[in-house]
């Protein structure tokens, strides 16, 4: 068996969809169509916030940067991988892996505190609402955003450390489409257990307590709305969180089967690629389609960014 060590190896190769020749150019087709719409969803979304001035609120500000976010993360690996559906050659330089998985853990962590974060938010809107203006200053919400953006980065600056310090000889080849911890991890012949460790203790904590926060905020919330007496009432005050904890949902239900587990439990690696996909590349489409199918005040903006622009430029004909 061939050897290789942390100062020889120069690249890995991406097998996630390698074992699929027969079907790479429609599976580029789609992935590339995906990213699109991941694209163009996101960027409406910043459009209608930035145009309306009635979305420059807290709620939206951080919503703004979730779509910067749903933006950012499939760009880290999306097109990598179409070049290698394209071209069938399935490399990845050593140094390309590193950032890629580096820059894919920052956003996901980032993600991961900014839902927490908005549901603090909501929490604070519905459970304080005469308080609201005084708690969620513009201010507490920029440093709260600075906060959660550097903890991300921080955070996986940590893990990338740990990762790449390995010594690989058992392949180069990465069971994945993508650069990520446990596939990586899963190539090393030296001992993975600091690596592991800092994935379920430092990852644990700060995932465990995020999610607290978004858990805990959530009780609160619902105890609040089934207090409300009227109907319409309840209805209102549940439609301005219903699609963050859609979001919160679709994100958790990937993240915890991709992360939350030692790279040595028995698991499938078909099912690893299908949750992976799921959590890298269709999340970040799903999350815009979510927010202006639920949400009446970005559906408005939309429809009058896009009719007013419409509307403009045929009265320039």
């Amino acid at each position: 068996m061939e050897a290789y060590n942390i100062t020889t190896m120069t690249q890995f190769t991406l097998i996630g969809l390698s074992d699929l020749p027969e079907v790479r150019y429609p599976l580029f087709v789609v992935f590339a169509l995906i990213y699109q719409i991941t694209l163009l969803g996101n960027g409406a979304i910043l459009l209608a916030i930035g145009i309306e001035k009635k979305l420059h609120t807290p709620m939206y500000f951080f919503l703004a940067n979730l779509s910067i976010l749903d933006i950012s993360c499939p760009s880290a690996t999306v097109p990598k991988m179409l070049e290698n559906l394209l071209t069938e050659k399935n490399n990845i330089s050593f140094v390309g892996c590193a950032l890629q998985l580096y820059f894919l853990v920052a956003l996901a962590g980032t993600e991961v505190f900014l839902l927490a974060v908005m549901a603090y938010d909501r929490y604070v809107a519905i459970c304080f609402p005469l308080h609201y203006t005084l708690i969620m200053t513009w201010v507490r919400c920029i440093q709260l955003t600075e906060g959660i953006w550097a903890a991300g980065f921080l955070n996986s600056l940590i893990h990338t450390v740990a990762t790449f310090n390995l010594t690989f000889c058992k392949s180069n080849q990465v069971n994945q489409y993508y650069c990520d911890i446990p596939p990586v991890v899963a190539l090393s012949c030296s001992s993975t257990y600091v690596a592991e460790m800092l994935v379920l203790v430092i990852g644990g904590v700060l995932g465990v307590g995020a999610y607290l926060v978004t858990f805990i905020s959530y009780i609160y919330i619902i105890s609040t709305i089934l207090k409300i007496q009227s109907g319409e009432g309840k209805r209102k005050a549940f439609s301005t969180c219903a699609s963050h904890l859609l979001v919160v949902c679709l994100f958790y239900g990937t993240t915890i089967f991709t992360y939350i587990r030692p790279s040595s439990s028995q698991h499938s690696p078909a099912s690893d690629r299908l949750i992976a996909m799921l959590y890298g590349v269709i999340t970040p489409m799903l999350n815009p389609i979510i927010y202006s199918l639920r949400n009446t005040e970005v559906k408005g903006a939309l429809r009058r960014a896009f009719c007013g622009r419409t509307l403009s430029q045929q009265g320039g004909y």
